[in-house]
């Protein structure tokens, strides 16, 4: 970790605000840096660009204009969701100028060492289940990255006797030169966000970046049971951590239908798990492994195994009622994310889903159909859905309106023993703005019952 007076007098460009183009260029202009903040949104109602401006930064907003790089910046800090087809970020390639996401910048001056989680599902249930066995253990651990609070100010604000659990997705990880965590974690690697990396094997190398620096004294935890992962897992210098669901095995964790092993041993009873799903035993060794390295002792890790149910939207017990049991896994925004989810449940299922219909095909799920005995069915790819549940044979099919409506006939058919899942297969964007308050819808529904 670099020492913080390395800014002091540098040229900085931060390109994009939202949470972390703030946050960075008000660390940056802190730390001495010379900012400029160039944001596309317009200007009115812009209140992060008004408040850098209160405090002495140069804000442009509105567009890039033209020659926006003339003046020479020492790099630049960019909103990881801006693609690199950016015509700036095009021009600063050619021009050699570094461009880093604020995650660099918080490993750059952070005191804490950092657990950097990535992955293609599963980061967010990691994340937050090691937090809260470090947190039992005592290990004072601070959440941060693409969970919800940025990277760069918990790292300024965070000591040497605390650490930084970091969730970063590959957007975060492309703009990466010395970031260098103490532990990192790849949980899984599955076609995504081609769109913005250009290619599937561009994504993968944006997310190996997670341990490209690291060394033998760090560690590297990774799904072994990926063979596709293997290549970019060699490239690393750091101390390799596998971990497996297919069995004991000598080194790493895995897992068998009763026990978790560590480095082959017995470790901890299945039987006291809470979480369900083979998914989120994936994530479940990986958040262990990284306890056990941060010197957690067993009974804290226990004790969070056997009472932690899920994150918010992601499988996430919601209660029981009469005998019926609901799960709201609204993070579900496509097929691949509602198979896993069905896969961990034994019939009877009573299924809700649908949403945003992008054409894609369910026919992912037709394996695991003969668990649901009913679909409610939401949203644009209600009429689609309807008709690939039927010819899956399942029994009860019906297109519902509204969320209330929906749970409202789950309730109303189900018999005790059932359970009710909403894990939609789609995105939320034709009725929600995004799939917590869909989450919170279903919540809000099974309330009203």
């Amino acid at each position: 970790m670099e020492i913080r007076n390395q800014f002091k007098g540098k040229k900085v460009l931060v390109l994009g605000l939202a949470k972390s183009g703030y946050a960075a260029a008000d660390l940056l202009h802190s730390l001495g840096a010379n900012v400029l903040v160039n944001d596309f949104s317009p200007e009115e109602g812009n209140k992060e660009a008004h408040a850098l401006r209160a405090n002495g930064i140069n804000v442009i907003c509105g567009g890039h204009p033209e020659g926006i790089l003339d003046e020479g910046f020492d790099f630049i800090v960019k909103n990881p969701g801006i693609p690199y087809k950016n015509k700036v970020l095009q021009q600063a390639i050619k021009k050699d100028i570094p461009i880093w996401t604020e995650i660099e910048l918080a490993y750059l001056v952070s005191k804490a060492p950092i657990i950097a989680i990535t992955g293609s599902n599963g980061k967010t249930t990691t994340t937050t289940l090691l937090y809260h066995i470090l947190n039992i253990g005592g290990k004072k651990p601070l959440i941060a990255g693409n969970i919800g609070t940025v990277a760069c100010t918990v790292a300024d604000a965070a000591t040497a006797d605390e650490v930084i659990v970091m969730e970063v997705s590959s957007f975060q990880l492309a703009g990466t030169e010395k970031f260098r965590p103490r532990i990192s974690v790849w949980t899984n690697l599955y076609e995504a966000h081609i769109d913005y990396h250009g290619t599937s094997k561009e994504y993968a190398i944006a997310k190996s970046k997670v341990a490209t620096n690291q060394t033998k004294d760090d560690f590297f935890i990774y799904n072994a049971d990926q063979p596709e992962l293997l290549p970019y897992v060699e490239r690393s210098a750091a101390t390799k951590i596998p971990f497996s669901l297919k069995g004991r095995t000598a080194d790493g964790i895995s897992a068998d239908e009763e026990m978790i092993y560590w480095q082959g041993e017995p470790f901890i009873n299945r039987s006291i798990i809470k979480l369900l799903g083979q998914h989120n035993l994936e994530n479940i060794l990986a958040a262990t492994a990284s306890a056990i390295l941060m010197n957690c002792d067993k009974e804290s890790i226990e004790n969070v195994l056997s009472s932690f149910t899920g994150v918010r939207h992601r499988m996430q017990f919601v209660k029981e009622l009469k005998g019926r049991t609901f799960y709201n896994d609204s993070k579900a925004t496509n097929t691949l994310a509602t198979k896993s989810a069905l896969s961990s449940f034994q019939p009877p299922v009573i299924l809700i889903a649908g949403g945003l219909d992008r054409g894609h095909s369910f026919e992912e799920l037709r394996p695991y159909m003969d668990r649901v005995n009913a679909l409610f069915a939401l949203g644009e790819t209600g009429n689609r859905l309807i008709e690939f549940a039927k010819s899956c044979g399942v029994p009860y099919v019906k297109k519902a309106e509204t969320m209330d409506e929906a749970v409202q006939g789950a309730f109303g058919i189900s018999l005790e023993g059932d359970q009710i899942l909403l894990s939609p297969a789609c995105a939320s964007w034709d009725q929600y703005p995004n799939f917590e308050e869909r989450g919170d819808a279903f919540i809000n529904a099974i309330d009203n019952l």
